[in-house]
Protein backbone atom coordinates (compact mmCIF):
# COMPACT_ATOMS: atom_id res chain seq x y z
CA UNK A 1 0.00 0.00 0.00
CA UNK A 2 2.81 2.39 1.01
CA UNK A 3 4.54 2.10 -2.96
CA UNK A 4 1.04 2.71 -4.44
CA UNK A 5 1.28 5.74 -2.18
CA UNK A 6 4.45 6.96 -3.06
CA UNK A 7 3.90 6.25 -6.42
CA UNK A 8 0.49 8.53 -6.65
CA UNK A 9 2.63 11.36 -5.05
CA UNK A 10 4.63 11.19 -6.95
CA UNK A 11 2.95 11.02 -10.09
CA UNK A 12 0.87 14.13 -8.88
CA UNK A 13 4.78 16.26 -8.24
CA UNK A 14 5.56 15.63 -11.79
CA UNK A 15 2.15 16.61 -12.95
CA UNK A 16 2.56 20.00 -10.89
CA UNK A 17 6.27 20.21 -12.03
CA UNK A 18 4.79 20.63 -15.80
CA UNK A 19 1.91 22.49 -15.30
CA UNK A 20 4.74 24.68 -13.49
CA UNK A 21 7.06 25.02 -15.83
CA UNK A 22 4.34 25.32 -18.46
CA UNK A 23 3.30 28.29 -16.48
CA UNK A 24 6.70 29.81 -15.83
CA UNK A 25 7.07 29.33 -20.11
CA UNK A 26 4.15 31.10 -20.88
CA UNK A 27 4.79 34.22 -18.43
CA UNK A 28 7.95 34.60 -20.18
CA UNK A 29 6.99 34.17 -23.28
CA UNK A 30 4.47 37.05 -22.62
CA UNK A 31 6.76 39.54 -21.25
CA UNK A 32 9.64 38.98 -24.06
CA UNK A 33 6.37 39.86 -26.12
CA UNK A 34 5.47 43.17 -23.89
CA UNK A 35 9.06 44.28 -23.85
CA UNK A 36 9.50 43.41 -27.87
CA UNK A 37 6.61 45.82 -27.83
CA UNK A 38 7.82 48.53 -25.77
CA UNK A 39 10.93 48.57 -26.87
CA UNK A 40 9.53 49.18 -30.73
CA UNK A 41 6.99 51.76 -29.85
CA UNK A 42 8.69 54.21 -27.36
CA UNK A 43 12.59 52.78 -27.56
CA UNK A 44 13.59 52.14 -30.96
CA UNK A 45 12.33 51.16 -34.06
CA UNK A 46 14.24 48.80 -37.39
CA UNK A 47 13.90 50.27 -40.58
CA UNK A 48 14.98 49.70 -44.06
CA UNK A 49 17.12 52.81 -46.14
CA UNK A 50 15.21 52.71 -49.69
CA UNK A 51 16.80 54.72 -52.46
CA UNK A 52 20.30 56.90 -52.87
CA UNK A 53 19.41 60.18 -51.75
CA UNK A 54 21.82 59.34 -48.61
CA UNK A 55 24.75 58.57 -50.28
CA UNK A 56 27.54 57.72 -48.94
CA UNK A 57 26.87 58.00 -45.25
CA UNK A 58 23.75 55.53 -45.49
CA UNK A 59 22.75 53.43 -48.59
CA UNK A 60 19.92 51.37 -50.57
CA UNK A 61 19.04 48.41 -48.22
CA UNK A 62 21.01 49.47 -44.97
CA UNK A 63 19.10 48.03 -41.82
CA UNK A 64 19.11 50.61 -39.37
CA UNK A 65 17.48 51.41 -35.67
CA UNK A 66 15.85 54.32 -35.16
CA UNK A 67 16.15 55.95 -31.51
CA UNK A 68 12.56 57.41 -30.52
CA UNK A 69 13.42 58.37 -26.81
CA UNK A 70 16.07 60.91 -26.97
CA UNK A 71 14.42 63.78 -28.72
CA UNK A 72 12.28 63.41 -25.36
CA UNK A 73 15.05 64.60 -23.75
CA UNK A 74 16.64 67.40 -26.14
CA UNK A 75 16.11 69.08 -29.35
CA UNK A 76 16.97 67.64 -33.01
CA UNK A 77 20.44 69.38 -33.74
CA UNK A 78 21.87 70.31 -37.03
CA UNK A 79 22.80 67.69 -38.63
CA UNK A 80 21.04 64.81 -36.78
CA UNK A 81 19.81 62.26 -39.34
CA UNK A 82 16.42 61.92 -38.71
CA UNK A 83 13.16 59.46 -39.44
CA UNK A 84 10.03 61.42 -40.34
CA UNK A 85 6.65 60.09 -42.39
CA UNK A 86 6.03 61.19 -45.84
CA UNK A 87 2.63 63.28 -45.52
CA UNK A 88 1.12 61.98 -49.35
CA UNK A 89 2.11 58.09 -48.85
CA UNK A 90 0.96 55.85 -45.69
CA UNK A 91 3.46 53.62 -43.81
CA UNK A 92 6.75 55.91 -46.10
CA UNK A 93 9.15 57.45 -44.03
CA UNK A 94 11.95 59.78 -45.34
CA UNK A 95 15.70 59.71 -43.63
CA UNK A 96 17.38 62.85 -43.95
CA UNK A 97 19.73 65.01 -42.57
CA UNK A 98 18.76 68.32 -40.55
CA UNK A 99 20.45 71.50 -41.79
CA UNK A 100 18.00 74.68 -41.01
CA UNK A 101 16.70 74.81 -37.26
CA UNK A 102 13.60 76.52 -35.46
CA UNK A 103 13.64 79.95 -36.02
CA UNK A 104 16.42 80.19 -38.69
CA UNK A 105 16.08 81.59 -42.07
CA UNK A 106 17.62 79.12 -45.31
CA UNK A 107 18.64 80.19 -48.39
CA UNK A 108 20.38 78.04 -51.36
CA UNK A 109 22.25 80.51 -53.77
CA UNK A 110 22.59 79.21 -57.87
CA UNK A 111 26.11 78.08 -57.19
CA UNK A 112 24.54 75.93 -54.53
CA UNK A 113 25.73 77.40 -51.32
CA UNK A 114 23.90 76.91 -48.18
CA UNK A 115 23.06 80.06 -46.39
CA UNK A 116 21.88 80.19 -42.71
CA UNK A 117 20.72 83.47 -41.73
CA UNK A 118 22.46 84.88 -44.77
CA UNK A 119 25.79 82.97 -43.60
CA UNK A 120 27.71 80.34 -45.37
CA UNK A 121 26.94 76.96 -43.79
CA UNK A 122 30.15 74.91 -43.17
CA UNK A 123 29.29 71.45 -43.74
CA UNK A 124 30.75 68.12 -45.56
CA UNK A 125 28.03 65.96 -45.96
CA UNK A 126 26.80 66.46 -49.33
CA UNK A 127 28.57 64.74 -52.00
CA UNK A 128 27.75 67.33 -54.83
CA UNK A 129 27.32 70.99 -55.65
CA UNK A 130 23.29 71.35 -55.51
CA UNK A 131 22.27 72.00 -59.44
CA UNK A 132 18.93 72.44 -58.10
CA UNK A 133 18.15 74.53 -54.93
CA UNK A 134 13.98 74.06 -55.29
CA UNK A 135 11.83 76.19 -53.05
CA UNK A 136 15.02 77.04 -51.19
CA UNK A 137 16.41 79.62 -53.80
CA UNK A 138 13.77 81.97 -51.65
CA UNK A 139 14.79 82.75 -48.31
CA UNK A 140 12.84 80.15 -46.16
CA UNK A 141 11.65 81.09 -42.66
CA UNK A 142 11.64 78.45 -40.60
CA UNK A 143 8.85 77.88 -37.75
CA UNK A 144 8.95 77.47 -33.63
CA UNK A 145 9.21 73.95 -34.31
CA UNK A 146 9.87 73.52 -38.15
CA UNK A 147 13.30 72.02 -39.35
CA UNK A 148 14.75 72.07 -43.09
CA UNK A 149 16.20 68.00 -44.15
CA UNK A 150 18.28 67.80 -47.01
CA UNK A 151 19.73 63.97 -48.06
CA UNK A 152 23.27 64.06 -48.62
CA UNK A 153 23.27 63.16 -52.05
CA UNK A 154 21.81 66.35 -52.72
CA UNK A 155 21.33 65.91 -56.53
CA UNK A 156 19.44 62.48 -56.04
CA UNK A 157 17.43 63.67 -53.05
CA UNK A 158 13.82 64.29 -51.90
CA UNK A 159 13.75 66.94 -49.63
CA UNK A 160 12.74 69.90 -47.98
CA UNK A 161 13.85 71.88 -51.20
CA UNK A 162 10.85 69.94 -52.63
CA UNK A 163 6.96 71.65 -51.43
CA UNK A 164 5.68 67.97 -51.24
CA UNK A 165 8.26 67.49 -48.54
CA UNK A 166 8.73 70.88 -47.00
CA UNK A 167 9.40 71.90 -43.89
CA UNK A 168 9.46 69.30 -41.15
CA UNK A 169 7.28 69.90 -37.97
CA UNK A 170 9.06 69.09 -34.76
CA UNK A 171 6.18 66.44 -34.04
CA UNK A 172 6.12 64.48 -37.10
CA UNK A 173 9.77 63.09 -35.87
CA UNK A 174 9.96 59.80 -35.41
CA UNK A 175 13.73 59.58 -33.97
CA UNK A 176 17.16 59.53 -35.02
CA UNK A 177 19.20 57.51 -37.19
CA UNK A 178 21.38 55.26 -34.49
CA UNK A 179 23.04 52.07 -35.24
CA UNK A 180 23.39 50.09 -38.91
CA UNK A 181 22.52 46.27 -38.02
CA UNK A 182 23.01 45.39 -41.68
CA UNK A 183 25.01 44.35 -43.68
CA UNK A 184 27.34 43.35 -41.10
CA UNK A 185 30.29 44.77 -42.71
CA UNK A 186 29.03 48.17 -42.25
CA UNK A 187 27.48 47.34 -39.03
CA UNK A 188 28.30 50.27 -36.27
CA UNK A 189 26.76 53.79 -34.75
CA UNK A 190 25.82 56.29 -37.26
CA UNK A 191 28.31 59.43 -37.56
CA UNK A 192 25.90 62.92 -37.16
CA UNK A 193 28.48 65.49 -36.09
Amino acid sequence: MDNEQNEQTMSTEKEKSVLHETISFIIYIGVVFLLTYLVIHYVGQRTQVSGSSMEATLSDGDNLIVDKISYRFHDPERFDIIVFPYKYEKDTYYIKRIIGLPGETVQIDEAGTIYIDGAELKESYGREVILNPGEADEPIKLGEDEYFVLGDNRNASSDSRDPSVGKIPGEDIVGRAWVRIYPFDKMGFIRHQ
